[in-house]
């Protein structure tokens, strides 16, 4: 537990608290607060998805950017982090807080936005050119994320750090991918201090590579996720026996495995958990493709964060690779992804994006989907609205590129890979705090909200809240 150091009152107002973005959804996490003289984001997130998200992105922030004074983040995930350069563009100027491994890997991801999102504006102003409409200018561009990258401000895990006024903070492990982080925030309200937990992305124990979470044991308030609030995981090594069922049989019928896959943390626990499989004989030693340059660099910048890994990781990773692991073949090219098509049978190709939405897994899907000897494998979450969501969801054919193709692969979700905690491992989390905070409930569909709401108010009694974008608390 950490002794906050105490501050006498001097009267200050408490903390003002509005939920901008990714209260009733699963993407688009942003939190507003007013303390004393300081005026803060936590997180600053993009929607994703086909349902109106671009438009969403578009819209002018709720707040001035060139008042904030500091955006905490708490993983690199673009649905936490990705309106960073956006804020830069609209006037902030103030310092992001986060991890050094965050950081690390927010670098080549916001490069990797700012260039989809100029190709994609350079795409539709060409098509709406022939139209008579006016350019399409991109939500930000390369340069925009070149001046976010020197506003950071790195801090190591599980160290206070003050911010003056009386409003101080530090990052706890959250175990969902590496970086990850839960943020403590204790500001002076009257005659005591009171602390916010922002939980982030709470993982599971035992993901792959990285650290188990870790909790802190008090708070008065706490903004919960609740990607998972309704559902359980599958044991992880439930889903390894599905996946190594799924390429045999696959490989059997003379197909390829296709899985989409985020380019952070999903990527790197496949190619682990596949080289491991290798290793332990129970599979061939098989090619894996990793279509996707942006996971080529995340998987460097994990390898550059040793100091996140559990102990098997680090014992794993420092072994020199052998004949008993598998082909990785890291594909840079369009070129070289195009040519992929050309493989029929016993290749792996994980290619983003992981909810389908899109990256080369499109293509992939393109060409291959009709294939009844192919399968593809999903083994992260599809937010609704999403292309993934639809195959997941039964549907029998897809538009895709613009071209209606049949489902004719075989199709498996496998959720025991998720990196998201389950509603069991959701409420352990919340069961290590020692008092009776007031928990607002975030970042979840309807129906994952409102279940991890009954539990948490049947099993310990807690004050709850759903709010939605937009909502407003005084604390």
């Amino acid at each position: 537990m950490v002794n906050w150091p105490h501050i006498p009152s001097r009267g200050g107002p408490a903390l003002r608290l509005k939920f901008v973005g990714g209260a009733s959804t699963v993407t688009g996490s942003c939190f507003y607060m007013e303390v004393n003289k300081f005026k803060l984001l936590v997180e600053c997130g993009m929607r994703q998805g086909n349902d109106g998200s671009d438009e969403a992105n578009r819209l002018p922030f709720p707040f001035d950017p060139a008042g904030i004074d500091y955006i905490f983040v708490t993983h690199a995930h673009i649905d936490h982090s990705g309106l960073l350069p956006k804020a830069l563009k609209e006037g902030f100027r103030g310092r992001i807080i986060s991890t050094v491994a965050t950081r690390d890997l927010l670098e080549p991801m916001l490069y990797d936005s700012a260039n989809i999102l100029e190709s994609d504006a350079e795409w539709a102003t060409k098509r709406g050119l022939r139209l008579g409409k006016a350019p399409v200018q991109p939500l930000f561009t390369a340069a925009d994320v070149e001046g976010v990258l020197p506003l950071f401000d790195t801090k190591p895990y599980d160290k206070v750090f003050h911010l003056g006024g009386g409003v101080k903070y530090r990052f706890l492990d959250a175990g969902h991918i590496l970086g990850s982080a839960t943020l403590e925030l204790a500001f002076q309200d009257s005659s005591r201090e009171k602390v916010i937990v922002f939980s982030g992305d709470i993982g599971k124990k035992g993901n792959p590579i990285i650290r188990d979470p870790l909790v802190p044991e008090t708070a008065d308030y706490i903004v919960m996720e609740s990607t998972y609030g309704n559902r359980s995981h599958k044991p992880l090594k439930e889903s390894i026996n599905e996946l190594v069922a799924a390429i045999k049989t696959t490989f059997k019928r003379g197909g390829n495995v296709y899985i989409p896959s985020f380019a952070v943390g999903r990527a790197q626990d496949l190619l682990y958990i596949l080289n491991n499989l290798v290793r332990e004989g129970r599979l061939y030693r098989i090619d894996v493709y990793l279509d996707s340059p942006l996971a080529e660099e995340v998987t460097k910048v994990y390898l550059a964060h040793p100091e996140c890994f559990d102990e098997e990781a680090r014992r794993l990773f420092t072994t020199k690779q052998s004949d008993t692991s598998i082909r990785l073949h890291f594909v840079r090219s369009v070129e070289d992804s195009m040519k992929l098509n050309r493989l029929k049978s016993g290749n792996i190709i994980i290619a983003g994006s992981g909810m389908c939405e899109g990256g080369r897994i499109r293509h992939h899907l393109k060409h291959n989907i009709w294939r009844p000897e192919c399968s593809v494998v999903f083994v992260g979450y599809q937010a609704e609205g999403t292309l993934g969501r639809k195959i997941v969801d039964g549907a029998r054919s897809i538009n895709v590129l613009g071209e209606e193709v049949m489902i004719k692969s075989s199709i498996y979700t496998i959720n025991g890979f998720s990196a998201h905690a389950g509603k069991e491992e959701l409420t352990e989390w919340l069961s290590s705090f020692k008092n009776s905070p007031k928990v607002f409930i975030v970042h979840g569909e309807k129906g994952a909200a409102e279940s991890l709401r009954q539990i948490i108010k049947e099993k310990y009694g807690l004050a709850t809240e759903r709010p939605s974008d937009g909502d407003v608390f005084e604390l």
